[in-house]
């Protein structure tokens, strides 16, 4: 893959600009083979999409990630890379807990060291997530973890991270063209302390696509995967389904104009954020797939015309910053 195409997180951990999301693994989004799962990973590696972002808590994903990293041979293993999540009840976070829950994980993911542990907290109010960050710490010097990055965490509580000593590489967070709530605080803390940005939702679980383009409105019963009904409240709270299909009518013109997608030109517009190292496009493996197309995503430039464009129909909406506060909110 060529430099576009990849990204330096931190040292030692180069990752695929495009990363592989197993949240749909963890259910709401259709019944997957195992089997069928495990050859489709199988294609993502093989055409280059190596970097999997999966979590203790979705579902079978880690250890559908040690099946499929047991069917590569040494020098591909070498190239694959797996992120994973810590997601704990809120409590005490001791040296033991701690490691308890990357143990497991470790086991499930068939492998010696998690190059990025991603770590959630539910409660801020409980600050035992600065106990189990220092544990997470630890664990990484003592050869476990290779990097130590978050998911979800708001800018106070990075910042509050970074005055206790704690080095944070990456935090994931939704970031969308509805949701640019990450440019507002967050970007320019990541820019003066190396932290990366990884992001999810870019796509909005699908509604990013030709298929919604002069529509109507969804009924919940359309609305057949958690990742739909998800985005739908998002695209709600955003600006509501007539402003959304003024916007998928403008992505629609630049798609055609550069004979490109929506779903790329999205993507592309988030992959060129400042502090942005990779989007994560959720995988519904054995289901359905778009490697071939999600790969011309690099083959793109858009221009200043296509900006101003797609910026009139993004300036009558609300803010979501304002609607819902910084980045993980909506989780607390």
């Amino acid at each position: 893959m060529s430099n576009q195409q990849r990204a330096k997180i931190a040292a030692g951990l180069e990752i695929s600009r495009l990363v592989n999301g197993m949240w749909q693994t963890a259910g709401g989004h259709g019944v997957i083979d195992a089997n069928a799962a495990i050859s489709d990973m199988l294609d993502y590696h093989n055409v280059g999409l190596n970097t999997w972002d999966m979590a203790d808590i979705y579902g079978p994903a880690e250890k559908f990630y040690g099946k499929f990293r047991s069917k590569l041979n040494s020098s591909e293993i070498k190239n694959s890379i797996a992120f994973t999540k810590f997601v704990p009840n809120p409590g005490p976070m001791t040296r033991s807990i701690v490691k308890h829950y990357i143990d497991q994980s470790i086991k499930r993911m068939g492998v010696e060291i998690i190059d990025l542990l991603q770590f959630h907290w539910w409660d801020y109010n409980d600050t035992s997530y600065l106990d189990a960050l220092h544990n997470l710490e630890n664990l990484r010097d003592e050869g476990m973890i290779r990097h130590v990055g978050l998911t979800n965490f708001d800018t106070e509580r990075m910042q509050i991270m970074v005055d206790d000593g704690i080095t944070i590489v990456s935090n994931q967070v939704q970031y969308s063209l509805l949701d640019q709530r990450p440019s507002v605080k967050m970007e320019s803390f990541c820019k003066k302390h190396g932290i990366k940005i990884l992001c999810y939702g870019t796509l909005l679980g699908g509604f990013f696509s030709e298929k919604y383009l002069n529509k109507s409105e969804p009924t919940r019963a359309d609305l057949d995967t958690s990742s739909l009904q998800k985005y739908y409240n998002m695209i709600s709270a955003w600006g509501g389904w007539e402003l959304f299909q003024e916007l998928l009518s403008a992505l629609n013109e630049v798609a055609k104009k550069h004979q490109s997608s929506i779903p790329n030109v999205v993507t592309r517009l988030i992959l060129d954020k400042p502090q942005v190292g990779g989007v994560i496009i959720g995988a519904r493996l054995g289901i359905s797939e778009h490697r071939e197309e999600n790969l011309k995503v690099f083959d793109l430039e858009l221009d200043s015309q296509d900006h101003d464009k797609i910026q009139s129909i993004i300036s009558k909406a609300n803010d979501l910053f304002s609607v819902i506060g910084d980045c993980g909110d909506e989780y607390r």
